[in-house]
């Protein structure tokens, strides 16, 4: 079957089709190619059947949008194949002590998230007689060597007791295999719920949880595919993931009062999740970050259709100036400046200067790429993470 045009511009923005790696070499989410060195993180994805853990994980790694996940969960997973290294959906058989075959199904992709970071997802099966053979036949297996639990529930579940139920075995399972793993609670479907109702659902759900966790700390988040609180808690999520990250934050900072900047955002490039942030004073809206993520990965899609490629954008009016441009090869950088007369020139941030280059003094004002660590040899020692 000859490709569409859609099809080949997905491939060559590594959002399609893949080549096998070279030997020796592993290849990498969306196509790139990652070398033996990757550390890899083992993520645990649960939650009862119809909890929504497909439709957000294709949200966030599969480039779908929120409308588009109403189809057959069949398709999704097609996608989901076609965009991610190494998926592939395992089927375990099992037989019990009166001779019945048991089946259960744990969908393992693995992403790769800011060079050499590779994220090893577990997306476990919900159905009942999944769940019970986690933990039993399989504890082991599944809870051993985790690094971060994300639990999905539905918050409209008539099965509450259940659920919970099902959360504390793997907390058991956790607590005896991976203790130091980060656990994450994401009360999901929360645009179900009206709207004067969500902040005491959420806390109530919040409060049961912390106590049904110990001793082992949760941290809750509400969560919605229609909205930015599903990249909210993911971007939470990632950052624990992210190898040494208070360095990054501190080279972001310098970064950032370097060039005078009010606000320092930097994004993964291809999910555009938030993994590190600097602003030099408190803002009014504490989710712009996630709005931000939610709306240019939207934007990016659309560019997509039209067979174009997003690269930069720049945005300005009387009170500010900001540029979100691509900063290393796996990460844009988010710009905000309080003087809008500021502007982003041709040879800015996107295009690094040759690595010997001599250029002037750091400038207070601009954003000169070969200033403010723009060759590609001092931006990869600046965020060697990213």
């Amino acid at each position: 079957m000859e490709e569409s045009d859609s099809e080949k511009k997905m491939e060559k923005e590594n959002l399609g089709p893949r080549m096998d790696p070279p030997l020796g070499e592993q290849e990498g989410s969306l196509g790139w190619v990652l070398p033996n060195t990757a550390m890899k993180k083992k993520v645990l994805l649960m939650g009862k059947s119809g909890s929504g853990k497909t439709s957000m994980r294709s949200i966030i790694f599969a480039n779908y949008i929120a409308r588009d996940t109403r189809r057959l969960g069949a398709t999704i997973l097609d996608r989901i194949h076609s965009l991610q290294i190494n998926s592939s959906l395992s089927t375990y058989s099992l037989v019990d002590s009166v001779g019945n075959t048991k089946t259960f199904d744990v969908e393992h992709s693995h992403v790769r998230f800011l060079g050499n970071l590779v994220l090893n997802l577990w997306d476990c099966g919900g159905q009942d007689t999944f769940m019970e053979n986690y933990f039993t036949s399989q504890r082991d297996n599944i809870f051993r060597n985790v690094e971060v639990l994300i639990y999905v529930f539905d918050v409209e579940s008539r099965e509450l007791e259940k659920d919970m139920h099902y959360y504390q075995s793997c907390l058991e399972a956790i607590l005896q295999n991976s203790p130091d793993a980060k656990i994450f609670c994401l009360v999901h479907k929360m645009d179900l719920v009206q709207e004067d109702q969500r902040d005491l659902i959420f806390k109530e759900r919040e409060e049961d949880l912390r106590r049904l966790s110990r001793p082992l700390e949760c941290s809750c988040f509400r969560t919605s595919i229609w909205d930015e609180t599903l990249y909210k808690a993911w971007s939470s999520i990632v950052y624990q993931l992210i190898p040494n990250v208070q360095q990054l934050e501190m080279n972001l900072r310098n970064f950032a009062e370097i060039i005078e900047a009010d606000e320092v955002l930097l994004f993964e490039r291809a999910t555009f999740l938030v993994i590190s942030h600097y602003q030099c004073k408190e803002q009014r809206d504490a989710h712009r970050f996630e709005k931000i993520s939610n709306i240019i990965k939207q934007f990016k899609l659309s560019c997509s259709k039209l067979a174009a490629s997003f690269q930069s954008m720049e945005v300005r009016n009387s009170n500010f100036a900001a540029f979100i441009d691509i900063f290393t090869s796996n990460t844009y950088v988010m710009v905000v400046m309080s003087d809008p007369s500021i502007r982003l020139q041709s040879e800015g941030v996107r295009t690094p200067s040759s690595p010997a280059q001599s250029g002037p003094a750091p400038s207070a004002r601009g954003l000169r790429g070969e200033d403010a660590y723009g060759s590609a040899e001092s931006k990869s020692k600046l965020f060697h993470f990213a």
